[in-house]
């Protein structure tokens, strides 16, 4: 995402790259299966973030996508308070995989059974497809610059400071003075944080303390925080951007779900049936279908791709996290005995998944959020529904068959809608999935008598 030389950033930049189905107590088992998900894995410039959010208390974990020489990487990001030592930390990159996999938008799929058998058609056809370091405190002041380096530590393999600045030029002259290199246009974005009293996190790769983890990869930077201002900073990662930047939000709340509140929350499409050949497409398929999404809101809304109560999931793209796993990304309000018992008897956390594509123009504010009490279930699904490839001689059989034509149109028309596909290229494409010829039966045998007498 960014150049080697370019490595100052904030959240949304270096360490982020910088209708809805409901599940009534009387439906059955799960009948299908997830068969692909759509994780941020799919998409460049890639950023990932988990917000566990409880009252004022805010735990934020931050996973970069840098790439490039270790000495280069430096990152500053904006925070509301002042942090102690204790509230930074290290977490693994495989924790928000986890979260990443168990949210991600999915492609399940279905088998017909025997339109012959009433019983089982018809209930198919009722159902709802849902488908450590030392520590050296103080205030120390940059003479002349208005910046003051309020703490300094040591976490894993980062040297952090706590900076603290009066104006946006003398922080933008300490950090080049320093070593930093600062990308134009960083001084009035700098400004704005100022004004707010907000400190500057600055950290960067303590090389020695790298090697000796024998890591080759930087590890998720955690903080964690009291404040009113439940918000994400995102405006200083665009400054150094050449380009749109994807940013994936993992919110964790045990009230319900999490959304924006300066900018559109929209619920991305779902339980779509699409063609069968998607199944070999579907990065290709949820790629396109959210960029035509982000046109249609000119690149100015937030998508909710997944909120979902933890303790369960149905499809499952991933098991859901354990009690330990959600800890170590920040959910503190789990109890010790919660956490002992099973996760679905026990976890008490509500994970929204949210994705945005912006850049400075479409995003200038920095995103502010709120929790709600909201805990209805949705997740973006797409459906792939399998012909019965049997003879099927019965009435229904037939009108099964003749169903199918019309179900194939309607899938294709949607997957154009969808990603502005060319409808006869997917037409083309589903020929290879045209509906099975019937086992033909006996011949229809001679004509009747009274055929031949009228024919004369």
């Amino acid at each position: 995402m960014f150049s080697k030389n370019t490595f100052v950033s904030a959240i949304g930049a270096t360490l982020l790259a910088g209708g809805a189905f409901f599940y009534g107590p009387d439906l059955l088992a799960f009948c299908g299966f997830y068969v692909a998900k759509a994780d941020a894995r799919l998409f460049n410039q890639a950023s990932r973030v988990v917000l566990a959010r409880d009252g004022d208390r805010t735990v934020l974990t931050m996973a970069n996508d840098y790439q490039g020489d270790l000495r280069d990487f430096a990152i500053v990001i904006p925070t509301p308070t002042f942090l102690e030592r204790e509230q930074i930390n290290v977490a693994e990159p495989a924790l928000i995989d986890r979260i990443d996999a168990f949210t991600a938008p999915r492609l399940v799929e279905y088998f017909d059974e025997n339109p012959c058998d009433m019983r089982r058609y018809e209930y198919d056809r009722s159902v709802q497809y849902s488908d450590n370091a030392g520590e050296s405190p103080g205030r120390q002041p940059a003479p002349g610059r208005g910046v003051t380096i309020e703490a300094r530590y040591a976490v894993g393999e980062y040297d952090i400071l706590i900076l603290s600045a009066r104006e946006s030029e003398g922080l933008e002259l300490w950090l080049r003075e320093n070593g930093y290199r600062i990308p134009n246009g960083a001084t009035e974005v700098l400004g704005s944080y100022i004004r707010q009293n907000m400190r500057f996190f600055v950290a960067r790769v303590n090389l020695a303390e790298q090697a000796a983890g024998g890591r080759t990869y930087l590890r998720p930077l955690q903080i964690a925080y009291e404040s009113p201002k439940f918000m994400l900073p995102i405006r200083l990662g665009t400054v150094n951007s050449d380009g749109p930047q994807e940013l994936f939000i993992f919110g964790l709340s045990p009230r319900g779900r999490i959304e924006t509140t300066n900018y559109r929350t929209v619920r991305i499409p779902t339980n779509s049936e699409v063609p069968i050949f998607i199944k070999n497409e579907f990065s290709s398929f949820y790629r396109d279908m959210f960029s035509v999404q982000v046109k249609k809101e000119d690149m100015r809304a937030v998508f909710l791709e997944h909120a979902w109560d933890m303790s369960w999931c149905d499809p499952c793209a991933a098991e859901p996290l354990s009690p330990d796993e959600l800890r170590k990304l920040g959910v503190f309000w789990l109890s010790e005995a919660a956490a002992a018992r099973n996760a679905a008897q026990g976890v008490n956390a509500f994970v929204t998944r949210l994705h945005l594509r912006y850049t400075a123009e479409s995003f200038p504010s920095d995103l502010v959020f709120q929790e709600t009490g909201d805990r209805q279930n949705f997740q973006g699904r797409y459906v792939l529904r399998h012909p019965y490839q049997g003879a099927a001689e019965c009435s229904a059989g037939k009108e099964y068959r003749r169903g199918l034509v019309t179900r194939r149109e309607r899938e294709a028309q949607t997957l154009a809608g969808l990603t502005g596909w060319n409808i006869d290229v997917i037409r083309q494409k589903m020929g290879v999935f045209a509906a099975p010829t019937p086992t033909p039966g006996p011949g229809p045998g001679p004509a009747p008598w009274w055929r031949r007498v009228f024919q004369n």
